[in-house]
């Protein structure tokens, strides 16, 4: 197996409660309301340009030209996926100067810093697993959703899926290639094995953001409740 398929194997339950969260169901079947995916929408802006500093911190940190040159692409990627949201959020009715004003919220603080934090005190590796539930597990997300697309009991009246650019975009070649690339730099970085303690911490960094990724779906579906 690979790394993140034996880091996922270790942390399905929590795995599980992320990829299948009531926000991703709600979405997927096309009722998630407007106003959570908004605040939704608005917390991933802080949520990107804060991966944008984790990835940029992953090539300060890389000690190879591979290395450097995968943590680049990486931060590239990152990069291309904000500016693709600025323009889906000014789609949605939010323009620019709203999203940058929004302050963000505890879960997306508690989150983001936890990445930065695993980075700056641990190795390229430790960054790249807690990276990971983002990075791999989006892509796992929009490629489950995308037969919802074609499916009538998830279009709303004007016979469309109402949130099928963001499935889209998650689901599509772009995103799909970055997953696979952060794969295979999970590899790429435990080449010659892993002992069982440090599987064992890498396990508990992937296990936290993966909860964490969690905490993200519900801080959105309680935002209506708090509305």
């Amino acid at each position: 197996m690979t790394l993140f398929e034996t880091l996922k194997s270790r942390c399905a339950a929590e795995w599980e409660a992320y990829t299948r969260h009531d926000f991703v169901e709600q979405l997927g079947a096309g009722t998630l309301p407007l106003p959570v995916f908004q605040d939704y929408l608005i917390q991933d802006f802080h949520f990107l340009v804060q991966f944008a500093r984790a990835n940029a911190l992953a090539t300060y940190k890389s000690r190879t030209l591979a290395d450097l040159t995968a943590a680049h692409a990486a931060t590239g990627a990152i990069l291309a996926e904000t500016e693709l949201h600025l323009g889906l959020t000014e789609r949605w009715g939010i323009p620019r100067a709203e999203l940058e004003a929004a302050p963000e919220k505890q879960a997306t603080v508690a989150y983001t810093r936890y990445v930065l934090d695993a980075g700056m005190v641990g190795t390229v590796l430790d960054l790249s697993v807690a990276l990971a539930p983002c990075t791999i597990g989006y892509a796992e997300i929009g490629a489950a959703l995308a037969p919802r697309l074609s499916d009538p009991a998830a279009h709303d009246a004007s016979g469309e899926h109402p949130y099928a650019e963001w499935i889209s975009e998650y689901s599509g070649e772009a995103f799909t290639a970055a997953s696979h690339a952060a794969i295979a730099q999970l590899d790429a970085l435990s080449v010659g094995g892993l002992s069982d303690s440090r599987l064992d911490e890498l396990t508990e960094v992937f296990r936290t953001a993966t909860r964490l990724e969690a905490d993200f779906w519900q801080q959105a579906l309680d935002s209506e409740q708090l509305a």
